[in-house]
């Protein structure tokens, strides 16, 4: 290269560089007004996310994490339930779980997509003795199969929360919008998300009347009217700056979408070329040892919050490091699986029982994938991992990675 090119994991202020004109007013007017907390700003979000989604309501809070525990709470889960969820994935999934005394019960996911594995959900439905609810992640922005735990669900009696925090925008099997199918949706605005706030919030929807109205109280505490409380709720209120942010950015979305689609595509070819495979393709089975996100056809849409590869486990980090070395910005998603930390050990989850989650928190590392790379960036990506994969592993790679991806 001529020059130094440098690639942030995520670049923020490229983002807002684009969109200054357009925030910097509706922040003045959340000034102006010294209407910080709730009010219009926020009701006319709940509302745009509800239309974007198609779900028949939104209702808005302070954080991701906070979303999926006032799902919980509308649901009664409480002291000696049990939540079925992947290991694979953030830590507040089980965190807010644990939270209300309920137990999280760990499944394996499926190695191709990365996605909670329905057998492994039906054989620990079978196991468990006070099930109430099966919390399916939508990881990397990409859908889990909702079409076979929402039938689990459904034989079993009990409801299905999807965490979305990764995937506003990812649609499913059918074509329709997560976090619309399941009984509540969680979604996270933490500022990494494709649609990122400029701090925490997070919103939670729902098709069901009855437990929007319970999610809208335990967000203040719960109470309703103001200062007369029948049940002990949280404070957990979208600010109002966040909410007009959001709305200007919510305009932006599909076209976000697109570029990260697009750049998605540029890598998929390029790795191709270098003799990747898909993800559905283990490493074991040889070739070039580096493999791409399996993408799963329309009408599922991968919204790449992540574009996630794999490389065998005992190089991840020199070529982790290689990359850095090239200023290249990646992270680890997520270097150890919920069944595996320490504050869950009393769940007797030994190492070894979910190989699937555990393989894929040692091979995998996420690269840049924000739609304001440009060509040069993405083509730096591309010849640096290609080349760092081909020197750790000793695997020689066509010399033109990039031949043919690079228009």
């Amino acid at each position: 290269m001529s020059h130094e090119i440098n690639v942030p994991l995520l670049d923020l202020k490229a983002q807002y560089d684009g969109l200054r004109d357009e925030i910097e007013p509706v922040v003045r007017e959340v000034i102006e007004s010294q209407w910080f907390i709730m009010g219009p700003k926020v009701s006319a979000l709940e509302e745009e996310i509800a239309a974007y989604t198609g779900a028949k309501h939104a209702i808005g809070c302070a954080s991701g994490s906070d979303a999926i525990l006032l799902a919980c709470m509308a649901l009664g889960i409480g002291r000696g339930h049990e939540v079925i969820m992947p290991s694979f994935t953030f830590f507040a999934t089980g965190g807010s779980v644990h939270r209300l005394g309920a137990t999280p019960v760990f499944a394996d996911i499926d190695p191709a997509t990365y996605q909670m594995d329905p057998d492994h959900v039906r054989f620990l439905a079978k196991r468990c003795r006070r099930l109430r609810a099966i919390m399916p992640v939508h990881l990397f922005g990409q859908a889990a199969d909702l079409d076979e735990i929402l039938k689990i669900g459904e034989a079993l009696g009990v409801p299905v929360i999807e965490d979305a925090a990764q995937a506003i925008g990812t649609k499913d099997s059918t074509g329709a919008m997560v976090g619309t199918r399941g009984t509540i949706g969680c979604f996270s605005f933490f500022p990494s998300k494709n649609l990122g706030g400029f701090g925490d919030g997070g919103i939670i929807t729902t098709n069901c009347p009855g437990l929007a109205e319970k999610m809208s109280i335990e967000r203040v505490h719960g109470g309703k009217p103001k200062y007369y409380h029948r049940t002990v709720g949280l404070n957990s209120r979208l600010d109002a700056l966040q909410a007009a942010v959001l709305s200007v950015k919510l305009r932006h979305l599909e076209s976000w979408h697109e570029g990260r689609r697009e750049n998605a595509a540029f890598y998929d070819e390029a790795f191709t070329a270098a003799g990747a495979r898909p993800s559905d393709v283990s490493l074991d089975e040889g070739g070039f040892p580096l493999r791409t996100p399996l993408c799963l056809p329309a009408p599922h849409r991968h919204i790449y919050n992540q574009y996630v590869v794999r490389v065998p486990a005992d190089v991840r980090d020199q070529v982790r490091e290689d990359l850095g070395a090239a200023k290249i910005g990646t992270e680890i998603y997520y270097p150890v699986p919920l069944h595996m930390q320490e504050c869950f050990e009393h769940l007797g989850c030994a190492e070894g029982t979910l190989p699937h989650s555990e393989r894929a928190a040692a091979e995998t590392i996420a690269l840049p994938i924000y739609p304001e790379l440009s060509g040069e960036q993405k083509r730096h990506v591309v010849d640096t991992l290609v080349a760092s994969v081909a020197r750790r592993t000793g695997t020689a790679a066509p010399q033109a990675a990039t031949a043919g991806a690079a228009g």
